[in-house]
């Protein structure tokens, strides 16, 4: 079993964000790293019931603060269904992109090596205002 380390990063390289996630299988697609990782974010939030979230998209009801989202209601259980399908729609729609190993990858039907010290980066784009 290998660890596969993943960073919430800013477009310039600054790290916001890191978790580690346990990976049984050395070679994944795209969408089941999203998926890993969504699963694991919202379990982690939903056994502590903390007051900010942190993920890769916004939960509904929540609001972005800082170092996260804060849900508007408090002890709601995330649903991770319901966070996966927006992470996988943010990926199609190019909200961020992923780099596996430092390389872009452009599906989520392509497979990518996580073996032992693979790294995900997630860049998430901040759309631009005044159109």
């Amino acid at each position: 079993m290998a660890l596969l380390t993943i960073q919430d990063e800013t477009v310039a390289g600054g790290i916001l964000n890191r978790l580690e996630l346990e990976i049984t299988q050395e070679m994944l697609t795209v969408r089941d790293v999203i998926a890993q990782r969504v699963q694991q974010e919202v379990a982690a939030y939903n056994s502590r019931q903390q007051e900010i979230f942190q993920g890769l998209v916004q939960p509904l009801e929540s609001e972005q603060v800082l170092n996260g989202f804060r849900l508007l209601r408090t002890a709601k259980p995330i649903d991770t269904e319901t966070q996966l399908y927006k992470a996988l729609e943010g990926f199609l729609q190019n909200s961020y992109f992923v780099l596996v190993n430092d390389r872009q990858v452009d599906s989520l039907e392509e497979e990518v090596w996580l073996g032992s010290g693979a790294t995900a980066s997630f860049i998430k784009l901040t759309p631009l205002v005044g159109g």
